[in-house]
């Protein structure tokens, strides 16, 4: 009997059989400016030679599954012979699923996995719980550990101990990868060029110049200065998937020096956000702890998700947390060497965990007690 882990995100699906490697592919689908009618899935996207003016058409709304026709088109195509080829009588399914889901998607995804594919069993679980499993095999002398989930809708700081979530402490803030390549758009729209639609050209620029800074106000001032004396300063040179088929970041001896920005700060609680920041939000969510849990999760913080892989935010969250934690606390930050692929690496694990037969509802449970059974063995 094998084992499917798919970590169902809302931007990537991180998917694989315990036995073998991640692949990490696009969950949507997409329709190009060139050919309107042809609509592309999942890794379909390589075969689109003019992704400019990209139109996306996601199953995920505000972190949330509502699209079931493009989540299952994806699925048919990941499942399907030219992916993973499941056996679905002789496969069992690790997926997972938002904090807090609502029990209608719950109930929506138990009746897709067990009455439309047929898998032999299945555990719907949260990103997090597997993070913090995988996070606790690596340091098993570890009791507590506060998981910072910062992806494409939101992001979540969830406190684990013993394995299990404290649910007293879970803490969500509504600003994710999405919004900061929103934001980005909207402020090189009003400055200097209309990239509206331009989702996938400017998420790449976001992903390739954008950094937390450590001193936010300095690096301001520095914005401000003339010449070379601007280190923050950077020119990109936009595709045109003719010539150019990726962009990419000028040599500082080539630089035109004009244009600014500030999009990662929203993570850190400035900008023009009116949400709490991560560092802050974490002080909060281990607060609402019991006091003498509290000194082993300020010294187990683990950063995932895609947000974490901007350079410098490692450093900025331990920087804020350590200002705003008791001083005799030690803390503590962890950064993955690959923060997207942790929680599917968690799976893996649990796959291979004596104890997974357990935590699994097999199809026979389903078709006996429906969804009952799922909830009563499902902690989302």
């Amino acid at each position: 009997m094998s084992t499917l882990v798919l970590d169902n995100g809302a931007n990537f699906a991180k998917i694989g059989y315990s036995h073998e490697k991640v692949s990490v592919i696009p969950n949507c689908q997409f329709r190009s400016k060139t050919s309107r009618l042809k609509t592309f899935t999942a890794n379909q996207l390589d075969e689109i030679k003019d992704p400019s003016g990209l139109f996306y058409i996601l199953p995920f709304q505000k972190g949330y599954l509502v699209n079931w026709d493009v989540q299952r088109k994806v699925w048919d195509h990941l499942f399907g012979k030219d992916m993973f080829k499941v056996d679905f009588a002789d496969t069992n399914i690790v997926i997972t699923e938002p904090y807090f889901n609502f029990s209608s998607i719950q109930d929506t995804m138990n009746e897709i996995l067990f009455e439309e594919y047929q898998f032999q069993s299945a555990l719907r679980i949260n990103a997090g719980s597997l993070s913090a499993h995988r996070y606790f095999h690596e340091n098993n002398s570890e009791l507590c550990c506060i998981v910072v989930d910062s992806s494409f809708s939101f992001t979540h700081i969830v406190p684990y101990c013993r394995g299990r979530k404290m649910k007293e402490g879970i803490c969500r803030i509504n600003v994710g990868g999405k919004l900061l390549t929103n934001h980005l758009k909207e402020i090189i729209s009003y400055r200097q060029l209309h990239v509206m639609d331009e989702t996938y050209v400017i998420n790449q620029v976001k992903e390739d110049v954008c950094y937390v800074s450590q001193d936010f106000y300095k690096d301001m001032e520095i914005a401000q200065l003339k010449g070379e004396d601007n280190t923050v300063m950077r020119d990109y040179v936009l595709p045109d998937f003719s010539s150019i088929k990726k962009g990419f970041c000028k040599p500082r001896e080539e630089m035109n020096f004009t244009g600014k920005y500030k999009t990662a700060e929203f993570l850190q609680g400035h900008g023009d956000c009116t949400e709490m920041g991560i560092p802050e939000a974490l002080v909060n969510s281990i607060n609402n702890m019991p006091e003498e849990m509290q000194p082993h999760f300020y010294k187990n913080i683990v950063l995932t998700g895609g947000n974490t892989l901007f350079p410098g935010f490692r450093d900025r969250v331990y920087t804020e947390v350590r200002a705003l934690a008791p001083v005799e606390y030690q803390v503590s930050v962890v950064l993955p060497q690959n923060p997207i692929c942790y929680p599917w690496e968690g799976g893996k694990l649990l796959a291979e965990n004596p104890d997974f037969e357990e935590m699994v509802v097999t199809r026979e449970d389903y078709e006996e007690n429906g969804h009952y059974v799922c909830e009563e063995k499902f902690d989302i």
